[in-house]
């Protein structure tokens, strides 16, 4: 490879990891919309503190532990010793034939800090923030490195005679948030008042607008999660990349707005900003693999999904703020 196209992939990588690093500010915009404004600040506070704790549990022991680089890779954990520690004899631009190891870690760590991201908006409202705090400790450093090992670090389901993939992490990085989300949502409770003997009372947000403007800081800070995964410029993958998440984003919000129209006989906007997040969990996994017909039925599915799950949630009195 020569070095003109090396700066061009590790420069891609670099301009990725800036575009994930904007969608913690959409998680932040699109929880503080979707909650009450008496709970603002700490929902702010929340989402700036949590890429502060991920970049430093990652550099410290999440990165190792997730890439172990040791006959530990193909069982159930691994770790390669604390630090942001360059194998031996290496540098940082010979880590790699498209990107730097400073690079690798950077691009890397946006994710660590995104999937604890999540949680934050299922557990809004009750969570105390030192409690929050010492969750993002142990999950940024431990529970998410570990699952991601399992895949990304040649753990046992990068190794099994059907392989698992995940491109860029519909389940290594969204899904596991997901069930974190749910577990703690399931552990606090519902808010006072949002379930009463004569059925389950709304507890709307304060600023859609604000809630809108952080779903689409999220879609546009997509394209850097989905097409730095590619990692290296190369044209046709990246622009395929492109295409299939604008694609299944914009079927993700036509299959939540037919299937909330369809259940609640009225257009409903928090439907649609999940429908669009949830279509671009669904191609996250397969991104790369998928046309656009592909990715039209995937964010269509994982569209009308949501709604449903919404609905199946409050059913069972499991209260999640922003439908995480």
């Amino acid at each position: 490879m020569t070095q003109e196209l090396f700066t061009i992939n590790n420069l891609w990588m670099m301009v990725a990891t800036i575009l994930v690093f904007i969608m913690h500010l959409g998680f932040a915009s699109l929880e503080a919309g979707l909650t009450r404004a008496k709970n603002t600040v700490n929902i702010l506070f929340k989402n700036t503190i949590t890429p502060a704790i991920g970049i430093l549990c990652y550099a410290f022991v999440g990165f190792n532990l997730m890439y172990p680089g040791s006959d530990f890779a193909g069982q159930f954990f691994g770790f390669a010793g604390f630090g942001l520690n360059l194998p031996e004899g290496w540098d940082s631009s010979n880590y790699n034939a498209g990107y730097t190891f400073y690079t690798d870690f950077i691009f890397q760590a946006m994710f660590a800090a995104t999937a604890a991201t999540i949680v934050s908006g299922a557990v809004a409202e009750r969570m105390k923030l030192g409690v929050f705090i010492l969750f993002s400790f142990i999950y940024v450093g431990l529970c998410y490195p570990i699952v991601g090992m399992w895949q990304w670090g040649g753990g046992f389901l990068k190794t099994m005679e059907t392989p698992f993939y995940d491109f860029a992490g519909s389940t290594i990085v969204h899904s596991v948030g997901g069930w974190a989300a749910l577990a703690g949502a399931f552990l606090l409770g519902p808010r006072l008042g949002k379930y009463t003997p004569t059925g389950m009372k709304a507890i709307p947000g304060h600023s859609i607008p604000m809630a809108t403007i952080g779903v689409f800081l999220l879609w546009f800070g997509w394209f850097g999660f989905n097409g730095g995964s590619v990692l290296t410029a190369n044209p046709g993958t990246v622009s395929l990349v492109f295409v299939t998440t604008a694609i299944a984003g914009s079927a993700g919000a036509f299959g939540a707005l037919i299937a909330s129209y369809l259940k609640f006989k009225t257009y409903d906007i928090t439907m649609v900003l999940n429908g669009i997040l949830a279509g671009l969990v669904g191609i996250t996994a397969g991104a790369d693999q998928m046309g656009v017909g592909e990715a039209a039925i995937i964010g269509l599915i994982g569209g009308t999904l949501v709604v449903f799950a919404v609905v199946f949630f409050d059913k069972i009195k499991i209260d999640d703020p922003v439908g995480a």
